[in-house]
């Protein structure tokens, strides 16, 4: 049984949704929003591992990968290791962007936090992060863990 009833999901969906709204002015969606944190995090990444990191297929990659570098969030730069691919680059536009987002969202959780007393505020943080540690640590395994829990439940 979920005891979260999903909240922290629907959470970070109605999030999603104004922050989306809210920086709609700079062209950019989500997926694309996506699409870029992971060049950002991953400086040099070539199309094929965007492919894996995000599930999306080839096609959709290319498609976004040229409307960002078009946009001036992207640049691209020969592969040394392979005349084949291009790697990826976050541009300045792009670290102004991420700034951006990371600003309307913590304004959001600020107010949505603000009806919370500052005990609470402490305690929900600490319970959040020792959650979003365990979180951190899973992804960082490929999802072993909790991949297998889903086999065995089949």
């Amino acid at each position: 049984m979920d005891i979260t009833q999903r909240k922290i999901t629907k959470i970070a969906r109605e999030v999603s949704k104004f922050t989306t709204r809210t920086l709609r002015a700079d062209g950019i969606g989500t997926s694309e929003f996506d699409f870029i944190h992971a060049v950002r995090k991953t400086p040099g990444i070539t199309q094929a591992e965007i492919c894996k990191k995000l599930g999306i297929d080839k096609s959709a990659v290319a498609r976004q990968a040229s409307s960002l570098e078009a946009k001036g969030y992207l640049i691209r730069k020969p592969n040394p290791a392979d005349g084949r691919s291009q790697l990826l680059y976050a541009t300045e536009k792009s670290e102004n962007l991420k700034n951006s987002k990371a600003r309307v969202e913590a304004e959001f959780y600020e107010w949505l936090a603000a009806v919370l007393s500052e005990n609470e505020r402490d305690e929900f943080a600490k319970l959040l992060d020792i959650l979003y540690q365990r979180c951190k640590n899973e992804s960082k395994a490929d999802f072993s863990t909790i991949s297998e829990i889903m086999k065995e439940e089949k």
